[in-house]
């Protein structure tokens, strides 16, 4: 293979932080005039972007982390920047999207065996990314240390032996255990992985830093791990989308008091793209409170928000099993407003079929019943940028469509969306009940739009704007988070270790 700059950030774990530091060290990169891509070869999130199909026709999908990545940058993000992704739908099957595009549903048994397979598709994409690039930048998945699941591996060591790339490892001292996680993984690598590790970052840092200072001569005797930085908590990154339905298991919810409208968004199990909230979350002036398991939703609720989903008929299941259902009925006829977003607005219909078993056991699943529409899912997976308007206000917005599936139905006669002047494209424009205060549609994106975001809370609420410029506000961030780790990491030697 061409050996191009590359570095890859391992974790001793989930949720350490690789994706932020990825993300971090890709700006810094290009703010020194780099030519940097994002790269992880596996990645398993319901959290995914569109991305450009490079040499190819349409769009594929990606990990919303290296869309992140991939505008950290400066760059579009493309279908080889994460080759592998796999998007939970159960609790033992995924669906396995490769180079943009689904190949079928694995179970995790059936996975592990199918994993050497994949490997070239994995290296194919790598070395169609270093082509043009100064440096790759790499995420692995969850922990090398993970010996039980070695055999084939193509996330973390199995695929930097076979890319011949330097390993740094990040470890979350926020956790605890810290000394102990470096140590044990060092210690369950092999002799050649143990090699191929140039260093350890220590993450979420806080506190008085001085008081870290003994730990390193004793990870030093135990590893002969060098430490390349220390990094404290990064206030900020709370602004920036997650990768990982984990940052939704922290969130409480909101107090709506102070604030002038409250958004209610119950927590599905299988939640996908829910960085459509993010925009929502950065308003000053609105509260969005994510509804976990076994609580009800407020009725003080002024909206009700139901996100995508990866698996639509088993959350409209455990929709009812929670008495949400219930919750959402009475919300629309205190007057409330119900918004859906992709496979929330499938189940916002009459019913929800899947002849084929797309998601799981054939059948049908009877929808909210909220809009009149219906739903058929199929085996053809819709992806493609759309450019959108607000019906009443024009204003405009450039989102996505992904999903699995056709609604239609006399409520689409009263669309939620409008098109463009003079586009001659044809996206989905969605459903709205006559008294416009149910709606959804497929787009993804919409609320990322501060023109469109605005004229959707000003509906709701009269006299109030959007106070957030919210796509500046993702790159203001990436500035900063540059910036912190240009102080708190050695930067310059991580350049010198991927071949710079």
């Amino acid at each position: 293979m061409t050996r191009t700059p590359a570095l890859m950030i391992q974790g001793t774990g989930s949720d350490v932080g690789k994706s932020l530091l990825v993300a971090g060290l890709c700006r810094a990169a290009a703010i020194r005039g780099l030519r940097v891509r994002p790269f992880k070869p596996q990645n398993m999130s319901n959290n995914a972007a569109v991305a450009a199909n490079v040499g190819g026709a349409g769009f594929g999908e990606i990990g919303r982390a290296q869309a992140l990545q991939a505008r950290a940058c400066g760059v579009a993000p493309n279908i080889h920047m994460n080759p592998v992704l796999l998007k939970p739908q159960s609790e033992f099957g995924a669906q396995i999207v490769v180079q943009g595009s689904v190949m079928g549903t694995t179970t995790a048994r059936n996975y592990h065996a199918l994993k050497p397979t994949l490997l070239p598709k994995v290296l194919d994409s790598f070395e169609q990314l270093s082509v043009d690039s100064d440096l790759v930048l790499i995420e692995g998945a969850g922990s090398p240390a993970e010996v039980n699941l070695r055999d084939g591996d193509i996330a973390n060591m199995g695929f930097a032996s076979a890319a011949d790339t330097p390993v740094i490892l990040a470890a979350d001292i926020n956790r605890g255990g810290v000394i102990a996680s470096l140590v044990g993984t060092h210690h369950l690598l092999t002799g050649s992985e143990r090699r191929r590790i140039k260093g350890y970052l220590i993450n979420k840092f806080r506190g008085d830093k001085a008081l870290f200072d003994p730990a390193l001569p004793i990870i030093k005797a135990h590893t002969n791990m060098l430490c390349h930085g220390v990094v404290p908590w990064f206030e900020d990154a709370r602004n920036l989308p997650a990768e990982d339905a984990m940052a939704l298991d922290t969130d409480t919810t909101a107090t709506a008091l102070s604030h002038t409208l409250h958004i209610a968004v119950p927590r599905i199990g299988r939640m996908a793209n829910f960085d459509d909230l993010d925009p929502l979350r950065s308003e000053p002036n609105v509260s969005v409170s994510l509804i976990q398991p076994g609580a009800v939703i407020p009725a003080e609720a002024d909206v009700i928000l139901l996100p995508g989903s990866k698996s639509t008929r088993s959350d409209l299941d455990a929709l009812r099993t929670q008495g949400w259902d219930i919750d959402i009925h009475a919300h629309v006829r205190r007057g409330g407003v119900v918004v859906g977003l992709c496979g929330g607005y499938q189940m916002l219909g009459h019913k929800v079929a899947d002849p084929l078993g797309i998601e799981g056991r054939p059948g049908e699943t009877p929808g909210l019943g909220l809009l009149d529409i219906e739903t058929i899912l199929g085996a053809a997976k819709t992806l493609r940028e759309v450019s959108v308007c607000d019906p009443a206000t024009g204003a405009g917005a450039r989102g996505y469509e992904m999903h699995m599936g056709e609604t239609s139905g006399a409520g689409t006669a009263n669309p939620m969306l409008a098109i463009p002047k003079g586009d001659a494209a044809k996206p989905d424009r969605g459903a709205m009940s006559p008294d416009s205060r149910v709606m959804g549609c497929y787009v993804h994106g919409l609320f990322a739009a501060d023109a469109y975001r605005a004229a959707f809370l000003n509906r709701i609420r009269s006299g109030h704007y959007a106070a957030t410029a919210f796509e500046a506000s993702i790159d203001a961030t990436l500035d900063r988070l540059a910036a912190h780790l240009e102080e708190h990491v050695a930067v310059d030697r991580l350049l010198e270790i991927a071949g710079l």
